[in-house]
């Protein structure tokens, strides 16, 4: 459903992408792993076009986005959902408008059957009676569960996912994966996650893909990748500072 084929972006003399090729089958849920900085969110932003690769191609649905105008890119993108690192929310808007944004600018509906969307998305990710609440009044857990029902509120076929369990303590960590593994489950949907949290990867992906030096360099299932001896791979995953991985600006 998704194939980036030997994709190259720069941006000045940062060279953030080097020719990554990866592909993504259509119910498939997969998660690229990384350091920061790696590209990861660079390379997330290629799957949903926003931003053009210097050289390669990037196909959804065997379609190629660079051969795309506005308007046919602006149809593509109907078939995302997205959960951002930090919900994103609009705080001027209750909880109900947020979850609703996308009905609002893209269809016909009136607030009333707007905001009952909202109510179903939300139930979905756990949430009950909170759509008049302000974002301000959200703890981080729900702001992202609010996020994900904002993401699944047009029942897009491709859900991405910007590092959804950064900044939450474990137990909701692991409530947030649970609910990517449900959205899957459920909604029947092609995931793309990008994460540096290891007990997540392993949790919600059937593959895993290493992103480093601007290439894709390990792709396998969660044991796969738990077992590689790619001793690169293996220092990631493992957290260790030492190791083959330079650590900018720490001298060894």
């Amino acid at each position: 459903m998704i194939e980036l084929r030997d994709v190259h972006k720069s941006f000045g003399e940062n060279h953030i992408l080097r020719g990554v090729t990866l592909r993504v089958e259509r119910g498939e849920s997969i998660v690229v792993i990384g350091g920061s900085g790696s590209g990861k969110s660079v390379l997330l932003k290629h799957i949903i076009g926003l931003l053009e690769p210097d050289r390669g191609s990037v196909l959804i649905d065997s379609a190629d986005l660079s051969r795309m105008d506005e308007d046919g890119l602006h149809e593509v993108r109907k078939k995302f959902g997205m959960l951002f690192q930090s919900a994103a929310l609009f705080d001027s808007m209750k909880v109900w408008e947020n979850v609703g944004f996308s009905l609002k600018r893209h269809t016909r509906m009136n607030d009333s059957e707007i905001r009952d969307v909202a109510v179903r998305k939300l139930g979905m990710v756990g949430l009950v009676g909170i759509e008049d609440v302000m974002p301000s009044q959200l703890s981080g857990g729900m702001r992202k569960r609010v996020g994900l029902a904002r993401a699944i509120a047009m029942e897009p076929e491709i859900l991405l996912y910007d590092e959804p369990t950064t900044g939450l303590d474990p137990i909701m960590a692991d409530a947030i994966n649970d609910l990517i593994i449900k959205m899957r489950e459920t909604l029947h949907v092609t995931s793309v996650t990008i994460t540096h949290d290891m007990k997540s990867a392993y949790k919600i992906a059937d593959t895993i893909a290493m992103l480093y030096n601007g290439v894709i360099i390990a792709r396998g299932t969660p044991a796969e990748i738990r077992n590689t001896s790619d001793p690169v791979v293996s220092q990631f995953i493992e957290g260790r500072a030492e190791g083959p991985i330079i650590l900018e600006g720490i001298e060894k």
